[in-house]
């Protein structure tokens, strides 16, 4: 091998090429009933990130008081590149709260507000997809909205504080070719949103219950979000009341497990 080959060789093992990150945070269950739901939702979603061929990170799998789920979510963040061309999925499974002010997913130990994780998400300049399955979530897309940024939650109000099952059936569908809707070989977030959508207005239904959750997608940086009964198909069909533009065209171009087709594209014929 030459000097150059040589020096070319080390320069691409110095510099790895960029990949997708899946942080999956898995909160505190509150009662032992919804361990296994978290647990199994949390499951599903390092499936997915492995089958993607993502950097799976996971916090909440054990009981730790030092460092806490909250310092350990602060630092895998910090520790993650803020330039890159591919996304960081950010997951959180669990519960959260709202007072009438402040938001918060609830962790074992101290708390993260949807504040703080605003915080720590500025730096970020690479695609984002933060999901809240969590009670309560809605607030957290007023905080975290931003352009370049996909935001679900399974809420929409920080007064659904009832236990959110949005988050589970999000699970099941973000790598489900089931959920595929525009028949490109591949599911989009936009199209799991929709599919996990679908099965909440199911189970109440099936239940004969009124809903006590709504979810809600924001990719438009307007903070508002929108809910999957405003689409059809993949396009959203109804006008906001204030003329306010609709999302939906960035969540439908981020794919987790993506086509042999996208695969192939370069990463910035891709962006």
């Amino acid at each position: 091998m030459t000097p150059l080959l040589v020096a070319t060789w080390l320069l691409l093992a110095a510099e790895p090429l960029d990949q997708a990150t899946v942080l999956i945070v898995v909160g505190a269950p509150g009662t032992a009933e919804y361990e296994e739901p978290f647990a199994q939702s949390g499951g599903r979603w390092k499936l997915a990130a492995e089958k993607a061929g993502a950097k799976c990170l996971r916090i909440g799998d054990r009981a730790s008081d030092d460092p806490t789920d909250r310092e350990r979510l602060q630092t895998l963040l910090a520790e993650e590149p803020t330039e890159s061309t591919e996304a960081l999925w950010l997951v959180l499974i669990g519960h959260g709260t709202f007072d009438g002010q402040t938001a918060k997913f609830n962790l074992r130990g101290p708390d993260v507000a949807a504040s703080e994780l605003a915080e720590w998400l500025a730096p970020f300049q690479r695609p984002l997809a933060v999901v809240n399955g969590a009670s309560a979530s809605a607030p957290f897309i007023n905080r975290l909205s931003a352009p370049g940024r996909v935001v679900v939650t399974a809420t929409k109000s920080g007064y659904e504080h009832n236990y959110a099952r949005f988050g589970e059936y999000l699970s099941l569908a973000i790598a489900d070719p089931a959920a595929d809707l525009d028949k490109d070989q591949q599911t989009s977030l936009l199209e799991a949103f929709l599919s996990a959508s679908g099965r909440v207005a199911e189970f109440y239904q099936q239940e004969a219950r009124l809903p006590t959750e709504t979810a809600l997608l924001d990719d438009n940086g307007d903070a508002l979000g929108t809910p999957a009964e405003w689409f059809r198909g993949t396009r959203a069909v109804r006008r906001a009341k204030d003329g306010a533009s609709l999302d939906g065209a960035r969540a439908r171009q981020l794919h987790l497990v993506r086509s042999r087709e996208e695969q192939s594209l370069p990463p910035e014929v891709r962006a």
